[in-house]
């Protein structure tokens, strides 16, 4: 690994704990982003002389608050400075840094920070968005690709949402328990969003982003804690562990994707896949069913297959029925087309999926789904024009190679399709 490719890795890791530290400190969502990049900026010039530090987290928050303090200072030459208490927890000694809340409700920072960020004050998708780029740094281009829209509108939607922040002046401390429920929701669906940006990076040379799958679990469990008692937290943490259960298998030795019914079951996590279905079950008992429900019990019947023939499809189809009830978009369609491919064939698939050509345009994987049904029905040159725009949309190597080999069994005999992987 290059030099850059592990600093990288370690910023990645340590930003949420560094910005809801920093955020903590300071109060000011600029101020505390300023400070973190300004700490990054010297990690790269330092790191690769001294070596990493034994706490990434640690130094990047000591190192960032000192240099925007240091901003604040020079910018108030001649402004008197505000009181401490107003720009810092001076509490906290310098060594216990990245020392969290210890609150008996609430423990972590980086929790803490995401409820912040999803105030009620701020629309459900601005909420999303800002959590994105503030908590997991996500670039404007990989949170656009999450809600499906261009890089310029989400970042209008990022600023206005920071500029609503500042001007509702949004409380930092910890939000109590009854703020918390309000929230929970839009924190819900920040996680899973985070999670799907390391089980399928939308940008990069990595397809597989393995440390934010690890974090959006994590954070899920300590959710689970605050809320004990509600299944669709349940079924977040569920369906996250059934999906990073087949983490292993994903990709082959070479890095490209593998198909879901070409894997090899025995490298599967069976602890994770074990604790998922109890959360299943657990969930279902409540009889409230929910969208993160209903996908983790799409995700336990493909877990508790042995092997790829096995596999309920109709049974699937069905979920994703229910699903669509629930959270209507043209994504759960385009996923329960390849149920229905299973269960039904081709032609029931592509008269699902033919309605959200204009919706789905700029998205890989409708014209690769497409393409897979297209080869089966022998069009194949149809076929090919759908795999080529996939790889014109294709976000990693692994997804533009997956495609190349879907273009190569145009002449050969294997079978082509596009199961989630």
């Amino acid at each position: 690994m290059t030099d850059i490719a592990w600093i990288e890795t370690a910023l990645t890791g340590a930003r949420p704990q560094a910005m809801g530290a920093l955020l903590r400190y300071f109060r000011d969502l600029d101020r505390a982003e300023e400070a973190f990049q300004e700490a990054c900026l010297r990690a790269i010039k330092t790191w690769p002389v001294k070596g990493p530090p034994r706490d990434p987290a640690a130094w990047l928050i000591f190192v960032g608050r000192n240099a925007a303090l240091d901003t604040v200072r020079r910018d108030s030459r001649n402004t008197a400075l505000p009181e401490d208490r107003a720009i810092s927890d001076l509490d906290d000694a310098e060594a216990d840094m990245a020392e969290r809340l210890d609150d008996a409700h609430y423990r972590d920072d980086i929790l803490r920070l995401m409820f912040i960020c999803c105030h009620p004050d701020l629309p459900a998708t601005q909420q999303i968005a800002l959590a994105l780029r503030i908590v997991c740094g996500l670039s404007v281009r990989e949170i656009a690709s999450a809600f499906l829209v261009n890089e310029k509108a989400m970042e209008q939607r990022i600023t206005r949402a920071k500029r609503r922040v500042t001007a509702a002046d949004v409380p930092f401390g910890a939000p109590g328990a009854a703020e918390r429920a309000e929230r929970v929701a839009a924190v819900a669906a920040m996680i899973y969003l985070i999670f799907n940006e390391g089980y399928s990076a939308s940008s990069g040379e990595v397809h597989v982003r393995t440390p934010l799958c690890e974090e959006a679990i994590r954070l899920a469990r300590l959710l689970l804690r605050l809320f004990p008692a509600e299944p669709e937290i349940m079924g977040l943490l569920a369906l996250m562990l059934l999906q990073h259960a087949r983490s292993a298998a994903r990709l082959d030795a070479d890095g490209n994707i593998v198909l879901l019914e070409d894997q090899d079951r025995s490298l599967w996590n069976r602890d994770k896949i074990a604790e998922g279905l109890a959360l299943v079950d657990k969930a279902m008992r409540h009889r409230q069913p929910g969208p993160y429900q209903i996908q983790a019990a799409v995700a336990a019947l493909h877990a508790r297959a042995a092997t790829p023939e096995e596999t309920d499809w109709q049974e699937i189809n069905l979920l994703y029925q229910m699903l669509e009830r629930f959270q209507p978009s043209p994504i759960v369609r385009l996923n329960r087309a390849v149920a229905v491919f299973k269960a039904q064939g081709a032609q029931a698939a592509l008269l699902l999926i033919e309605p959200l050509a204009d919706r789905l345009s700029g998205y890989f994987y409708f014209h690769g789904v497409r393409g897979a049904l297209l080869k089966d029905l022998g069009r194949d040159a149809e076929a090919r024009t759908a795999f080529d725009r996939a790889i014109a949309l294709a976000r990693t190597p692994a997804e533009a190679a997956h495609i190349r080999q879907h273009i190569d069994r145009l002449t050969g005999d294997g079978e082509a399709n596009m199961a989630a992987s």
